[in-house]
């Protein structure tokens, strides 16, 4: 069968899209991050009655921690956990009829509510944000290792920074201190493992990374992780007593119901799970596939971890790992995938990338932008696509280096050669 050349070379200029190169995604990401600018400006305006009033009034993710810290600055912090208590505590800190921010965080996220919840509620908030991101962005330029500051243009324009800034939520935290963990694993591993055993407020995004460490023999991250979870409970307990985890166990026994009963848009969902329910199937169902999908993960990364490839492949197979393994995860989780994005695209700027990875990378880029008004309007849920892509491409460049180890000789070789 005779091949088209004009089509082979059309194929190949796609898969190595030469287009895609530096100016052209610093020019893109300034674009993009100028409009996002403007449009979280305007919904800003827009939810303060700028323009008209809204009816109901709504609120944030944060007003959730907020009202949390308040209650255990006044002494009942296992109120966090009483949904009449916590709701009251919501409105308290907003306004009368706002929508009910559910709180489902273990006691240790207390440690940081209730400093926060020292501040009034705006002060507050835009303390958390801004110091957050302040953090989430010195991580991504450690990665990138990258100069100036045109870096920030594509890296901030990226929609799930929006999404973060817009809900008030932890995830710009959440992805510092997983990012910090993979640039500190080889030369700082007790602090890597500190960094991680931070991350015990969201347990069931940290749960792949003990998996991780143990498949990559990396017995002092783990210990050093498993030690600062150890000391946040005992801080908890000491601060707060243990009336709030038992409080909080009891709370966690509903939260599979809050989320499987639709009272969290499903379109926000980013997991095998979240994309089987949008497409229809029941959440018995949605577990089988959500089931399925961590076993294949967790054996992936584990492998993938075991080759021990380089920094680039471990750190951005646990960061897209984490978002497959887990039935819950929102579109504001995708923050998590920077880690992923900033390290593959510095291996690839460093190394060559593979074919189409800059297409992969660029899909992913582009997924929080879309997945949610996919999902709502058409049905059709392309969250989990980011995660998997990046998944794909770290065992393709794992494979690649085993290929390029076993081609080499090695050093003892060399020297009976020579």
């Amino acid at each position: 069968m005779t091949v088209n050349p004009t089509l082979t070379r059309w194929l190949a200029a796609l898969a190595r899209a030469d287009w895609l190169n530096r100016d052209r995604i610093l020019s893109w990401g300034g674009i993009l991050l100028a409009l996002n600018v403007l449009l979280l400006g305007f919904l800003i305006l827009w939810h303060h009655d700028v323009f008209v009033p809204i009816d109901p009034p709504t609120s944030t993710d944060f007003v959730s921690f907020y009202a949390a810290g308040k209650l255990a600055l006044a002494g009942t912090p296992a109120l966090a956990y009483d949904r009449l208590a916590h709701a009251a505590a919501e409105t308290a800190a907003t306004v009368p009829g706002s929508p009910y921010q559910f709180f489902f965080y273990p006691p240790v996220y207390l440690l940081i509510c209730a400093p926060l919840a020292l501040l009034p509620y705006l002060v507050s908030f835009i303390v958390f944000q801004a110091t957050t991101l302040g953090a989430w962005l010195f991580v991504m330029r450690r990665i990138l290792r990258s100069s100036g500051w045109g870096w920030c243009l594509p890296v901030l324009a990226y929609p799930a920074v929006f999404w973060t800034l817009g809900l008030g939520q932890n995830s710009f935290l959440t992805a510092a201190l997983l990012g910090g963990m993979t640039l500190l694993l080889d030369e700082r591993p007790v602090i890597a493992g500190v960094l991680l055993g931070l991350l015990c407020y969201k347990p069931h995004l940290a749960l792949l990374a003990p998996i991780a460490l143990a498949a990559g023999g990396r017995w002092r991250t783990f210990g050093a992780a498993a030690a600062t979870v150890a000391a946040l409970l005992g801080l908890s307990v000491l601060l707060f007593g243990i009336e709030p985890w038992r409080a909080y166990l009891v709370t966690l026994g509903g939260a599979r119901e809050v989320y499987e009963m639709g009272q969290i848009d499903l379109a926000g969902f980013i997991t095998p799970y979240g994309a089987a329910r949008v497409l229809g199937a029941g959440a018995d169902t949605g577990h089988i596939v959500q089931s399925v999908a961590s076993v294949l993960t967790v054996a992936s990364v584990g492998w993938i971890w075991w080759r021990d490839p380089g920094p680039a492949e471990r750190s951005a197979a646990l960061a897209a790992g984490i978002l497959l393994s887990v039935p819950l995860a929102l579109v504001y989780d995708l923050m998590l995938l920077t880690v992923a994005i900033c390290w593959l695209a510095r291996a690839g700027r460093d190394n060559g990338f593979l074919p189409m990875e800059k297409l992969a990378l660029f899909f992913c880029f582009l997924v929080p932008l879309l997945s949610r008004h996919l999902g709502q309007l058409a049905h059709v849920p392309i969250g989990p696509l980011a995660p998997a892509a990046l998944l794909i491409l770290c065992m393709a460049r794992t494979i690649r280096v085993s290929k390029r180890r076993i081609v080499a000789p090695s050093s003892a070789q060399r020297e009976l050669t020579a």
